[in-house]
């Protein structure tokens, strides 16, 4: 039986038993023998949520006296952790499992084989519904599909029938009205207060069973062609400008919503005998699923883009259209959604749109690319949003301190209005500070740069005074493309990157991407194996391997220099010979387009970022190569501390201010003395008030940082003395404190400076 046919019979057998006049546990008997049949398993299944835990609603095959005895916490075995982790597992030995756990109750020892899926409401999990077998053996894939199909239906009878909870479904214990604190990940920087207003109300879908399945099909036809005139008009009409990476952003947007693979999936969830609706959100939960299993932030995002359409096709194949955007907003509007697409971003009205909070999200996500091109701040990561907040909240974003307040009390309130005053000051003063060069107070001059890595990011130049771009990240404009860029458009770039420096310098750091940053069309057996990307298969080691794609750079910027001065750094160097190959290449182009009479760059000048620590045990063989090198303190963190920086767990171990990484970092500018090698940092680190006053300390003059840093450390830098900093860092460093970063508060204190 193929899996349309399978899920197709549960299906129309479900309706039946649901429409039937019995009570509610004789529906769920008779549901798990309709699946076990079907599916020819000895064993089902259905656990609820009730009162915190999964217990055993019914079964066929299980002992019935363990029926409401058996009971599990979420993560607890098997079942617990299906809910957990909404998965779904197929184990052909469920023993063999981490997790598994035996109920002597159940009378489940003589089973071997175990596949489970999550029962999930309002993208919750109330449920799981598992079946079993004898004879040790995997699921085939069409059972799998047939029991993701009937447990999407499955959620909703149960709801209705109202055998679970449906506050505690949606997460809500208890009515919450005081206030409540909830932590987040920063995505665009910025403090915005305004009343929450959901992004999408839930679709309902009344009618699950088709009657009619070519009818549906027309339906799903007729929605696609609507959805696609929608995103074509938008993309046309979005306003900043042409030729930024925002409008790369949406094209890659566009290119799901003519997916083709996309919508074969909700036609074949339609031969299973679901309508449009339904067949769109059983696709759109086996995306969800999907999305946990994605460890690379990239993949994940573009997952994202696809819910973000399929969302949108399931408001128009229903006709239930409103969202909060079409509706329009009110009043100053902090959007709340679990996820968002560019797209639907760019529907706001911007001058009520003062912020969004995301349950998801990412760095890398497009709708952060878009939303920084708004001035909008990001919040993401706000997993427990949901269950304490309701419309027309008030709220208090802070996403510089990584948190959102709902509902504040007055003395919150005042205070945050406090620091929102006093942030506006602070961004004044460092305004003034614009066009004044950074002299430490015994006269030495600090170049003060700013990272970047979007056309627009060149415009913080003249709003900054930085001394010019001392990092511009390449990938970006790989990241978001579909396809490897082309030459002409990455020249294209380079050259308006260049055109709006005027005579600051921009040093471009070839393309860093690979391992924690994988792009589909560049994916191999080895960034696929890779346990650790960020020490894998990445940066310049990729591009390397793949000639073609830095040849193709290396062509690109040394045209948009045309007649300029060209300033190029190679990611991730760990050897010499790295260097020397990634330069060769350019040297390499440099002389084909001599050779064909185009006019070359008027100077080049290459450089590399020390990350992996062994390069700087070989600096010695890279004198009269390098003219300047730049210290990448985000991954050389890491490595020499081996703490991830990604992973919370190990969030108090990257600590810059460590005496190790301190002593690590003097090193490098005390075996440069004497050579012509220009020295910096570029990195979160330099950006930090008090890691920039030690870093001054232990010899660097050069910083590149995030252009909201750039004031801030301009401020700084005219306080210090740098012998006073240069002698008290030595005496911490021989004999470190138990707390250096007390210190330095301490020192810093002392002097009236600010570190916070």
């Amino acid at each position: 039986m193929s899996a349309a046919a399978a899920a197709r019979q549960i299906l129309l057998s479900l309706h039946e038993v649901m429409a039937a006049r019995m009570h509610a546990q004789g529906k769920l008997d008779r549901v798990v023998q309709i699946i076990g049949e079907a599916l020819d398993s000895e064993v089902c299944s259905i656990y609820l949520l009730r009162e915190g835990a999964l217990e055993l609603f019914a079964t066929r095959g299980l002992n019935q006296s363990a029926v409401h005895v058996t009971r599990m916490d979420f993560g607890e075995g098997l079942t617990g952790s299906i809910a957990q982790n909404m998965e779904t597992l197929n184990l052909a030995e469920a023993k063999a499992h981490p997790d598994f756990q035996y109920r002597p109750e159940t009378g489940e020892d003589k089973f071997h084989s175990f596949a489970g899926v999550p029962i999930v409401y309002h993208e919750r999990v109330i449920g799981v519904l598992n079946v079993q077998h004898v004879d040790p053996r995997r699921y085939e894939d069409i059972e799998i599909e047939a029991l993701q199909t009937t447990a999407m239906v499955l959620s909703e009878l149960i709801a209705n029938a109202e055998l679970v909870d449906e506050e505690q479904a949606l997460g809500r214990t208890e009515a919450q009205t005081g206030p409540v604190v909830v932590e987040g990940l920063a995505l665009v920087k910025g403090l915005a207060r305004g009343t929450a207003v959901f992004h999408q109300p839930r679709v309902t879908i009344d009618q699950i069973v088709a009657e009619d399945t070519e009818a549906e099909r027309q339906r799903v036809y007729r929605a696609f062609d609507r959805m696609r005139d929608q995103i074509d008009n938008m993309a046309s009409q979005a306003e900043f400008g042409v030729g930024g990476e925002h409008e790369e952003v949406l094209e890659t947007y566009k290119m799901f919503a003519y997916d083709e693979g996309w919508s074969r999936r909700i036609n074949e969830a339609i031969d299973s005998g679901l309508t449009a609706e339904a067949a769109i959100e059983r696709v759109q939960q086996h995306t969800r699923m999907r999305m946990r299993e994605i460890d690379d932030p990239l993949l994940a995002d573009r997952m994202h883009d696809l819910e973000d359409l399929s969302n949108r096709l399931l408001r128009i194949v229903s006709g239930q259209l409103g969202t909060a955007a079409t509706q329009g907003l009110r009043q100053d509007t902090i959007l709340i959604a679990r996820n968002l697409g560019p797209a639907e971003l760019l529907e706001y009205d911007r001058r009520r749109l003062k912020g969004v909070v995301l349950e998801e999200g990412s760095l890398t996500a497009h709708v952060v690319i878009v939303a920084r091109a708004m001035g909008i701040p990001v919040l993401g990561q706000t997993k427990s949003l949901r269950g304490v907040l309701g419309d027309d909240d008030e709220i208090l974003l802070d996403a510089d301190q990584s948190r959102v307040t709902i509902r504040p009390s007055q003395p919150m309130l005042d205070a945050f209005k406090g620091r929102f005053a006093k942030s506006k000051e602070r961004q004044a003063a460092y305004a003034e500070l614009r066009d004044v060069e950074p002299f430490t107070r015994c006269g030495t001059r600090i170049e003060v740069m700013m990272n970047a890595g979007l056309r627009d990011d060149v415009a913080s130049l003249a709003l900054t005074g930085a001394d010019g771009i001392g990092l511009f990240r390449t990938e970006f404009q790989f990241l978001v493309s579909a396809a490897l860029p082309q030459r002409e458009k990455q020249t294209r770039l380079y050259r308006d990157v260049l055109d709006g420096a005027g005579d600051k310098p921009v040093i471009f750091r070839t393309v860093d991407i690979g391992g924690d940053k994988a792009v589909p069309y560049l994916e191999s057996e080895s960034s696929r194996a890779d346990e650790n990307p960020a020490m894998g298969w990445r940066a310049l080691r990729l591009s390397l391997e793949r000639e073609g794609l830095l040849k193709a750079q290396a062509r690109a910027l040394l045209e948009a220099a045309s007649g300029r001065t060209l300033y190029v750094m190679f990611p991730m160097v760990s050897e010499p010979w790295e260097f020397d190959a990634a330069k060769a290449v350019f040297e390499d182009q440099l002389a084909y387009l001599k050779k064909r009479k185009r006019v070359p760059p008027e100077a080049i000048h290459y450089g590399a970022m020390l990350e992996v620590p062994a390069l700087a045990e070989v600096l010695d063989q890279l004198v009269g190569k390098l003219t300047f090198l730049s210290v990448g303190t985000n991954d050389l963190t890491q490595f020499l501390l081996a703490a991830d920086r990604a992973n919370p767990k190990l969030a108090s171990r990257y600590e810059w201010a460590s005496p190790a990484i301190l002593r690590f970092l003097r090193r490098i500018p005390k075996n440069l003395v004497g050579h012509d090698i220009d020295l910096g940092v570029c990195g979160e680190m330099g950006g930090r008030r008090l890691e920039a006053l030690a870093l001054l300390g232990i010899g660097y003059r050069r910083f590149s940082i995030t252009p909201a840093a750039v004031g801030p450390i301009k401020e700084l830098v005219r306080k210090v003395d740098l012998k006073e900093i240069t002698t008290a860092m030595d005496g911490w460093l021989a004999s470190p404190p138990p707390e250096l970063r007390k210190a330095l508060m301490d020192w810093a204190s002392a002097r009236d400076i600010e570190l916070e």
